[in-house]
This record gives structure tokens, sequence and C-alpha cells, in this order.
């Protein structure tokens, strides 16, 4: 071959190659814009929600969406149902507590008013022994000073009396006077000796525990419950909380006890 026809030929791979190349341009521009269409289609339906690819996610999002629904509305109900079983433990321990507040606080002033009724009794009983026989003196005098002067008085004969005698130089109405202040002396004490009965035990909670007169006891500790008209029981502290305290008995049954309760001496608890 000589120059020209490679001259020729090398033009000829030239244009060829211009011819590819503006052929491959064309086709990549339609492919994108097939591509382009495609994505746009699909870009609608998806927005329309006629996608495939988003109706199977979504109905798993919607079935998800409505058991999560559904069991937080068992659990709203079962949120509610605690709530108010413990409204209503707290408005029947609050009665209780109140009902024993008033029990302690009927008795307690039952018992002041009987004392003083018991010590006004005393008084007037003592009161009108006394005016009985100051009335008998002051009328024993009387009838010794209307006596006749001139008529002696006839001495009264001396009691006999065998064995060991003590004979008191003190008069009647003196007796009487001693045995009263000693009655009232008496009557004075006795509402001091049923404050010191009736004395409150220190007790507290605090962290947790109980602070019973001097002793820590804490949940799970084993006590000896005391009530005042019962027997002592065994018990467990199953629960300590700011103003009660709850016991679990051997037989399984439960009692809830008040710190004021504690106070006041009603019930009485020590280490088992």
């Amino acid at each position: 071959m000589d120059g020209e026809d490679c001259e020729r030929r090398r033009t000829q791979c030239l244009d060829e190659m211009s011819d590819l190349e503006k052929q491959f341009m064309e086709l990549k521009d339609k492919l994108f814009q097939e591509r382009l269409n495609q994505v746009k289609m699909k870009l609608d339906e998806v927005l329309t929600g006629k996608a495939r690819e988003y109706r199977d996610p979504l109905a798993t999002l919607q079935q998800n969406l409505q058991q999560g629904t559904q069991v937080a509305g068992v659990y709203r109900e079962l949120c509610l149902q605690v709530v108010r079983h413990k409204h209503e433990c707290e408005v029947q321990g609050a009665r209780q507590h109140l009902e024993s507040e008033k029990t302690l606080l009927f008795d307690a002033i039952k018992t002041e008013l009987l004392e003083k009724i018991r010590r006004l009794e005393e008084d007037k009983q003592s009161v009108d022994i006394t005016s009985e026989w100051w009335n008998d003196e002051v009328r024993m005098k009387k009838c010794k000073r209307r006596r006749h002067p001139i008529r002696p008085e006839r001495k009264r004969k001396a009691a006999l009396v065998s064995g060991p005698y003590i004979v008191y130089m003190l008069r009647d109405i003196d007796i009487l006077e001693d045995w009263t202040a000693i009655k009232k002396a008496k009557a004075a004490l006795i509402p001091l000796k049923k404050k010191a009965e009736n004395r409150q035990v220190s007790v507290r909670c605090e962290g947790g525990a109980l602070f019973y007169d001097g002793e820590r006891f804490s949940k799970g500790s084993s006590v000896v419950l005391e009530i005042s008209d019962d027997s002592p029981a065994q018990a467990v502290i199953t629960g300590i909380s700011a103003g009660e305290i709850w016991f679990k008995h051997t037989d399984g049954s439960k009692t809830k006890i008040y710190v004021s309760q504690l106070q006041k001496g009603k019930y009485t608890i020590r280490k088992a």
C-alpha cells in the first residue's frame, strides 16, 4: 500500500470511530432518559401508594402499629386497675386508722371522765362523812355545856380488855381527818401511775428500717407481735413505710400496724 491508501484508510477509520462514538452517546442519552422515566414512574407510584415496594413495608408497619396500640391499651388498663386498687387500699387504710384513732380517743376520754367521777364521788363521800362526824362532835359539846353545873357527872366505867391491847390517844374526828387525807393522797397518785403506764414508746421509720424502743428492725426480721388482749404471735416484717408496718404471720395472714398504735402501746413487738 502506498501513502495515499494509508491516508484514506486512516481517514475512513476515523470517520467510523466518530460515527460509533456518536451512536454510543445517543444510546447513552436514550438509556439515561429511559432510566429517568422509570424512576419518575416509580416515584409517582410511591407517591400515589401503588408501588409494591412501598405497599408491603407499609402494611407491615401498619400491622406493627396496630399490635403496639393494642398492647399499649392493655397496659393502660392494667395501670389504671393498679392505681384504683392502690387508691382503694389507701382509703381503706385511712378509714381503719381513723376508726382506730377514734376508738383510742374515746377510750382515753372515757377513762379520764370515769376517773374524775370516781374522785368526785370519793371527795363527796369524804366530805359527807366528815361533816356528819363534825356535827356529832359539835352536838356533844353543846350537850356538855347544857348540863347542870351542880350535878356531878357520872364517871364511865373503863372497858375491861383481856390480853394485849393498844390505847390510841386520838379522837374520832382526828382519825377521820387523817383517813380522809390518806384517801385524797392515794387518789392524787393514781393519775400519775396511769400516766407512767401510758407513756409513749419511741418509734420511728427511717431508711426502710423500724426503730422501736431503741431496737432496729428491718424487712424480713422475725418478731413476736403482742396485742393487749391477745396472746403473742410469731410474725415476719414484710414491709416498712413512713407510717405503717406490714407483718406476715405463720399461718399466712397479714397484719398492718400504724406507727401511732406502736407509740401508744396498743401493739408491742420484740425480736424473736
